[in-house]
């Protein structure tokens, strides 16, 4: 399974946990990869501190009018940014883009984008 696909995974259970409420034991399974786990545990653990930083770009928006999957795909790519020194920023973030175009609506990738590059260019300017 590539990296892409461990994303993906990671993606769904999470947007799965939020629409159904059902646990991410649940939905994530017993032997996924340790990249899936790690993307899901991260982004459970960090959550509050990953939606900040949506919340803070999200010019015009508040979280909850953001969509679900578009959330998830947030903050997998946030934790990775934030969290995982041997994934470059651009690789995260054309990750998510990717994910936008495959599974959201037409204007999420250019949304999801613009979130994440603002987030970097923050992150960079604060290193």
């Amino acid at each position: 399974m590539s990296r892409s696909d461990q994303r993906r995974a990671a993606v769904v259970a999470l947007y799965q946990r939020e629409v159904t409420g059902r646990s991410l034991d649940e939905l994530v399974p017993r032997d996924a990869i340790a990249f899936t786990k790690e993307l899901v545990e991260g982004v459970e653990r960090d959550q509050d501190a990953l939606d900040a930083v949506i919340e803070r770009h999200a010019v015009g928006w508040t979280l909850d009018r953001i969509a679900p999957l578009e959330r998830s795909i947030l903050r997998v790519a946030l934790y990775e940014m934030q969290s995982r020194e041997d994934i470059p920023a651009e690789v995260a973030i054309d990750e998510a883009v990717e994910a936008a175009k495959e599974l959201c609506s037409a204007d999420a990738p250019k949304f999801v984008n613009g979130i994440l590059g603002a987030a970097e260019r923050e992150r960079v300017g604060a290193g």
